[in-house]
């Protein structure tokens, strides 16, 4: 008999939630962001889930765009690091691949480069991440260089806001990315906006927008919006079953180094979930957990394979209870927002950090 684990990707909910950066973008393009794996959730399953409504593609690895153009896909494909060396140009060029220029060290590699076809450009401006990205000094002998050579088919000017989910906000790096354009807009697109910018500030996301967090059901700023409150539907819900349910008296300890001692009789139950399945080991006790659809708690330190929850008051919950880690209907389920919240860490990770061993099944 399998683990009872498994993960479950919500096409509809993909789909839906790509409908409601689309209703934000308005006129804009989208750049459907789907990298590390699409967050977690398979590459090709989340691009064949948008083939119907993705304006392009936007990721970090090479080999995923290949994979992306071998399997059919024919849309725009952004690479958001570009290159990492000359000799990978070419590739770029073969496959129909769009770059990111983030340095003058790859400009240099550009004008090396031998390439079937020229290339369009996505030129990265630092507007105050201190990330990637050309300062303002580096901007115009790159666009000089750029408008020299023949390998060029058009740039793009793009940055990355650092504060768009915060109450800073973007005014400062707008301010910038708006100077260091001065001039150059009417000649070249924008692409500033990630999914905080899209959805607090819409009238500011330039030709281009790159939703990327949103699509998969999470909110890019969970402590002032929800993903429900924002419209997004969760895309991947985690559940287990109990494998073990035992009775501790007072005092008595549970988990690695006996992190929850219990205050008075209880029931507690062993799900069969751990930090090698992707849940989070710095999970406290108390980060929220469902059994049986009812709320509860994790108690203790996470294991490798297992976890401990709290059964109090769900006396039907027995070996074989379903376990809701997180997902699941956006009303009733439970948010992975939630649970990193309480693990002192962002959705972004948690789907990320699924593990291989974990099933997958779409619906």
């Amino acid at each position: 008999m399998t683990r009872p684990i498994k993960a479950t990707i919500d096409l509809a909910a993909l789909r839906h939630n790509h409908g409601v950066a689309r209703r934000h973008a308005g006129a804009r393009r989208i750049w459907s962001v789907i990298k590390a794996n699409a967050y977690g959730h398979g590459l090709l399953r989340v691009a064949q889930g948008l083939a119907g409504s993705a304006d392009g593609f936007a990721l970090i690895e090479l080999e995923g765009a290949i994979a992306l153009r071998q399997a059919g896909f024919r849309q725009p494909i952004l690479l958001l690091e570009g290159c990492y060396a000359a000799d990978e140009l070419p590739l770029f060029a073969e496959h129909l691949l769009t770059p990111t220029i983030h340095s003058l060290e790859q400009v240099l590699m550009l004008q090396a480069a031998t390439l079937s076809r020229p290339l369009p450009i996505y030129l990265k401006l630092n507007s105050g991440m201190n990330r990637l990205g050309l300062n303002a000094d580096q901007v115009q002998p790159a666009l000089s260089a750029l408008a020299a050579s023949k390998q060029v088919a058009g740039v793009t000017l793009m940055t990355h806001y650092a504060d768009a989910d915060s109450e800073r906000g973007i005014a400062a790096q707008l301010a910038s990315f708006e100077a260091m354009r001065a001039g150059l807009a009417e000649r070249h697109p924008a692409s500033p906006a990630n999914s905080a910018a899209l959805l607090a500030f819409p009238e500011h996301g330039g030709d281009w927008v790159r939703p990327g967090i949103m699509l998969y059901g999470a909110s890019p700023f969970p402590e002032m919006h929800s993903a429900a409150a924002l419209g997004l539907k969760p895309v991947m819900t985690l559940e287990s079953e109990l494998i073990a349910v035992r009775e501790i008296a007072p005092g008595e300890r549970v988990g690695y180094g006996g992190m929850f001692v219990a205050g008075r009789a209880m029931r507690i139950g062993v799900v069969a979930c751990g930090y090698a399945d992707g849940y989070p080991r710095a999970a406290p006790t108390g980060t929220p957990v469902q059994v049986c659809g009812r709320p509860t708690r994790t108690l203790g330190r996470v294991s490798m394979d297992k976890l401990c929850v709290d059964l109090t008051g769900i006396a039907e919950a027995g070996v074989g209870a379903k376990v809701l880690l997180w997902g699941g209907d956006g009303q009733t389920g439970l948010s992975a927002d939630l649970v990193a919240g309480a693990a002192g860490t962002v959705s972004y990770e948690l789907f990320c950090a699924l593990a291989s061993r974990v099933p997958v099944t779409e619906r």
